[in-house]
């Protein structure tokens, strides 16, 4: 079943992230040191520019040449060069420990087995496997035994804490109110 996302705020780049998983993992490792809509767009950048988004080629893809691709104006992400090594290695490690094929990553085990295998992942650390998981589960229907405690806070339901919470425009913006706030607390306590 094919969900409307609304994470990059662009009908045609959400249109990917809803029908091509690996999309939607790269939009979240790309989800750093930007704004969200800009790094949940980058998928279908790359999809443009690559006539379509195929883990195996971008896994096999020259690095100069990938970098190039994804620092090409505008740039899929402020950080280009790292950031092409970054979805090379992601991809890479997709092919070599699931034949290519993102879905197997979450497609067993329970929540913790899913955060264990999401945490594993190149580039993504304790609190982007909790934010994914909880995406997954929220948004895409990916909802094994314990999803919600595995993701942490981030699994909350009603909570507006992440990407996983972005539903619209609106709930854009009350994530971002609560970024805010969280960024500004933690200043006013250090």
């Amino acid at each position: 079943m094919t969900r409307t996302l609304c994470l990059a705020q662009n009908p045609d780049a959400d249109a990917l992230l809803a029908e091509d998983r690996f999309a939607l993992l790269l939009g979240m490792l790309l989800d750093q040191q930007i704004p969200m809509e800009k790094a949940f767009s980058g998928p279908k950048v790359l999809a443009d520019r690559m006539g379509g988004l195929d883990v195996h080629r971008i896994a096999e893809a020259d690095p100069e040449a990938f970098a190039t691709t994804m620092a090409t104006p505008p740039a899929v992400h402020r950080f280009p060069g790292s950031m092409a090594k970054r979805v090379q290695a992601l991809s890479q490690f997709v092919v070599e420990q699931y034949d290519g094929d993102v879905t197997r990553i979450w497609a067993e085990g329970d929540g913790a087995a899913v955060f264990k295998r999401l945490k594993a992942l190149p580039g993504f650390g304790d609190q982007k496997a909790k934010i994914f998981l909880a995406l997954l589960g929220k948004q895409i229907g990916v909802t094994p035994d314990g999803w919600r405690e595995a993701a942490g806070h981030y699994g909350e339901e009603g909570s507006r804490r992440s990407v996983a919470d972005v539903t619209d425009q609106k709930s854009l913006l009350e994530v971002r109110d609560f970024k805010k706030a969280a960024k500004a607390a933690a200043k006013a306590s250090s």
